[in-house]
């Protein structure tokens, strides 16, 4: 009987933890897919399409080697694009920047929107969060009160300069990228959102495990797109070996988190090349293995 209103007492006061896990905000990021408008750069005269292809080389050499944030380049497999450019920047000002840069290239003329996502680089505190509310509760401080906001504030000051390099990363310099964005269920049987705080740490917690299982095999970047874009996060997997994306996604299908509450848009699948071996692509050649500004 004791261990059971020990465990009542318990639910009832995680109960009256905030809803909302704190959250770490790090680089913009925008995807950009394209379709070559193949019939019409066929007909540009080789003269021309050199031209073009110096301009575009150009700009996006630079956008590669960029100090204050990379982009690269990635040809798609599949119907869904023949090209996809991943920039990875400081703010949104440096993606409308770098989007509008390309733009004015002449080898806009040439590409065809298929899609876009746009997000941020987000670390999930669900741990932390917890661990700070309980310690806070312990204390007898209510949230929303000074003392709860100073100490909320000070931890995500720690938080941010212990994770500054995965707040901050650089583009992984591995050949090949699955990209896909993701949502979590709010159905009327199951709902993330309304699952309790404590619960959902305990199942993120699980589901980050079999990710690092596959660490040297994989690199994962996740971003937060709630207000942003059609979905609510954005999955980047970089590796040597496509097969790993197959058994990670795959794995973590079996995981609750995502068993009983994801949901899946669109997978992207590319190949990584450099901004100076743009004309083999558009020759329709596959381009050679050449990550940029990667140290």
């Amino acid at each position: 009987m004791d261990n059971e209103n020990d465990r009542t007492h318990t639910h009832a006061a995680t109960d009256s933890f905030p809803l909302v896990p704190l959250t770490l905000e790090g680089s913009a990021i925008l995807h950009q897919m394209f379709r070559v408008r193949w019939p019409a750069w066929k007909t540009l005269a080789p003269a021309e399409q050199q031209t073009v292809l110096e301009e575009a080389t150009a700009v996006l050499t630079a956008m590669e080697q960029n100090s204050s944030g990379q982009s690269a380049l990635f040809s798609l497999l599949g119907h869904k694009g023949d090209l996809l450019l991943l920039h990875f920047r400081r703010s949104f000002d440096d993606l409308n920047a770098a989007e509008l840069r390309l733009a004015a290239t002449r080898l806009a003329d040439f590409l065809e929107p298929t899609t876009s996502y746009l997000s941020v680089v987000e670390l999930g505190l669900y741990e932390a969060s917890v661990r700070l509310y309980a310690t806070l509760q312990d204390k007898g401080i209510r949230p929303g009160t000074a003392e709860w906001v100073h100490a909320v504030d000070a931890e995500l000051a720690r938080q941010r300069q212990v994770m500054a390099a995965r707040l901050w990363p650089q583009i992984p310099p591995h050949r090949y990228l699955c990209f896909y964005p993701m949502d979590k269920k709010r159905g009327e049987v199951n709902n993330w959102y309304q699952v309790p705080i404590t619960e959902r740490q305990k199942m993120m917690s699980t589901h980050g495990l079999i990710g690092r299982r596959y660490a040297g095999q994989v690199t994962q970047i996740i971003s937060g797109s709630i207000g942003f874009d059609d979905w609510e996060w954005g999955v980047d997997l970089f590796a040597n070996d496509p097969l790993v994306f197959k058994k990670l996604v795959y794995e973590m299908r079996f995981d609750e988190a995502s068993a009983v509450y994801g949901l899946f848009g669109s997978f992207y699948v590319g190949l990584r090349f450099a901004a100076t071996d743009l004309g083999t692509l558009l020759s329709g050649r596959t381009p050679a293995f050449a990550p940029v500004g990667n140290g």
